[in-house]
């Protein structure tokens, strides 16, 4: 079970979440949100993940030129599109990327899989409670019965917590998950305590 703590802001969330266990950190390059990073504090923060942790770099419907001014200086690992960009453009920075689907707006598993149809490049699925009203970190979860069989890597989003992950999972059997404002003490901040409550749950799960 692979897990990303998503939304990281200050170098101390960042140290806490690599050592409470989490494979992937997510940083937001989406000024509107509460936990956006400009590409100087990216950087900074970047310089404080161990190897062997991933970096993905969060856009909803950016420039292009924006994407390359946050890789020039920012050496993310993996790009994660939030909103309603070509797979065209997604492909087109030379790393692996994966495309949020907005579950919220798609009604059953048919209009899902027909929506990643349209993504076939990406390497990856993240399945998040979001519509055309929001881009993610809603807290809300949706309902699993609407996933489709998949053929690329399905990461589970929306909602989850310490008190659901476990849940989730069983019902699921994601590739992995991926948490932001589950695991917040406040905020933009995260929880030293839930983040490893979490991971401990959705590892378990997966066994």
């Amino acid at each position: 079970m692979r897990i990303k703590i998503c939304g990281l802001s200050c170098a101390e969330d960042v140290q806490a979440a690599a050592a409470a266990g989490a494979d992937a950190l997510g940083f937001v390059f989406y000024p509107p949100s509460k936990r956006a990073v400009s590409i100087e504090q990216a950087a900074a923060l970047l310089s404080a993940v161990p190897p062997f942790v991933q970096s993905v770099g969060l856009f909803v419907n950016p420039e292009a030129a924006f994407v390359r001014a946050v890789l020039e200086k920012v050496p993310l690992e993996v790009l994660q599109f939030h909103g309603q960009e070509e797979a065209a453009f997604c492909a087109g920075f030379g790393r692996r990327w994966i495309k949020a689907v907005p579950m919220q707006d798609l009604p059953d598993s048919a209009a899902v899989a027909q929506y990643c149809s349209t993504y076939a490049q990406a390497d990856g699925f993240l399945l998040d409670a979001f519509g055309a009203q929001s881009n993610g970190g809603s807290g809300k979860v949706f309902d699993w019965k609407k996933i489709p069989a998949m053929s690329k890597a399905l990461i589970l989003a929306g909602g989850l917590n310490v008190e659901n992950v476990a849940a989730a999972v069983k019902a699921v059997r994601p590739w992995a998950v991926d948490v932001s404002s589950g695991v917040e003490s406040a905020p933009a901040r995260k929880s030293f305590a839930k983040m490893q409550a979490f991971i401990s749950q959705a590892r378990a799960a997966a066994l």
